[in-house]
């Protein structure tokens, strides 16, 4: 709906001949942020549509979008991965520096969200929370079970944001039967892969298999067959070379005891 609004908006000032410059100083927003909303990028607001609406004698075609806009739950670039997570009957995750969202308890979410840059606006990180949580609630209630393997890298439970609440979190997590939970020490970490970034490999119920690779600025679904395979032979050096779910949770235990 953000896109297919953001489109109609600029479908209906490219027709009424209004540049992007004269919308933006009649609703109060700059033409970057016009722009941002024209592709999708932010969500149209109230007031952009009403402005425009009567700038570009739409009849009320642009208002009456304002029923049907919500603010989105997830960044733009993990929507689709969000999609395939709703289907998956298994998860292969491996992260470098941060808990993997679906074990995140809401302080950690919390303070992750809040903390980020540029900051957003307050409505969004509600609604960024909210859809977390909500993620979790869903596998947890998924039938039959989702399975799930995680492999940790060591600096994920060092990091200031690791609270003992958070560990904690992810020794419940790791004691339920469709959830595994490895951790890779530092020492262990013998070959770069390990340290290049998060990578999550989804196998949805139809047997589709996805790669899903995150950076700061940019992230990919991909279900190439190269590079699921690529991805996959990655992943299971790294679990071959992680502690053993019961060896990583006596680590993680001793991680909570020195804090």
């Amino acid at each position: 709906m953000w896109r297919f609004s953001g489109n109609q908006l600029k479908r209906w000032r490219t027709k009424a001949n209004v540049s992007r410059e004269e919308l933006a100083a009649a609703s109060n927003y700059s033409p970057d942020t016009i722009k941002a909303m024209e592709q999708g990028a932010r969500m149209p607001t109230p007031r952009v549509l009403d402005v425009a609406d009567e700038l570009c004698g739409a009849e009320g075609l642009l208002r009456a979008a304002k029923d049907y806009l919500s603010r989105e739950k997830f960044p733009p670039r993990a929507q689709e991965f969000m999609e395939r997570e709703k289907e998956a009957i298994s998860l292969w995750w491996y992260e470098t520096s941060l808990v993997p969202g679906l074990l995140q308890t809401e302080g950690y979410a919390r303070r992750l969200i809040q903390h980020r840059y540029p900051p957003l606006e307050e409505e969004t990180i509600e609604q960024r929370i909210e859809g977390r949580m909500e993620r979790q609630a869903s596998l947890a209630m998924r039938k039959p079970p989702v399975g799930l393997c995680f492999v940790l890298y060591e600096a994920v439970l060092r990091s200031p944001f690791a609270t003992a609440e958070q560990l904690e979190r992810l020794l419940t997590d790791s004691r339920l039967s469709n959830v595994h939970i490895q951790v890779l020490p530092f020492e262990r970490a013998t070959f770069p892969a390990a340290l290049m970034g998060p990578m999550v490999l989804l196998e949805t119920r139809d047997h589709e298999r996805f790669a899903f690779t995150e950076g700061q600025f940019a992230s990919e679904l991909s279900a190439d067959p190269e590079t699921v395979s690529n991805v996959t032979e990655r992943m299971s050096m790294i679990r071959a070379l992680a502690l053993s779910p019961a060896e990583s949770a006596g680590f993680i235990e001793e991680v909570v005891k020195k804090q």
